[in-house]
């Protein structure tokens, strides 16, 4: 998935709007995550929903240790080849 510079504009606009004083997600249009526990539980949400691009992140995720996870390349590189079964070009390329 991507979003068109037109959607992050228009997410960027309605938060100033409401007065939210950070840009909402592109996506669903809630205020970005505050925490690494926050951010870790709303793409996790993804995963369960086999959105290939949160599959690659949270491989991404993996190997470089970020947002709380203990790094492990074997589980990166296992969320990269699930990714890319499910059409992750990225993925592809990890």
């Amino acid at each position: 998935k991507m979003v068109c510079n037109g959607c992050a504009l228009s997410a960027a606009l309605s938060a100033m709007k409401v007065g939210i004083g950070s840009i909402l997600c592109e996506f669903c249009r809630t205020p970005r995550a505050k925490n690494d526990a926050e951010s870790l539980a709303r793409i996790q949400a993804r995963v369960g929903k086999k959105d290939p691009e949160a599959i690659r992140f949270l491989g991404d995720q993996y190997m470089g240790g970020e947002l709380g996870l203990e790094k492990d390349a074997a589980r990166a590189i296992e969320l990269w080849t699930e990714a890319a079964e499910l059409g992750s070009a990225d993925a592809c390329f990890q």
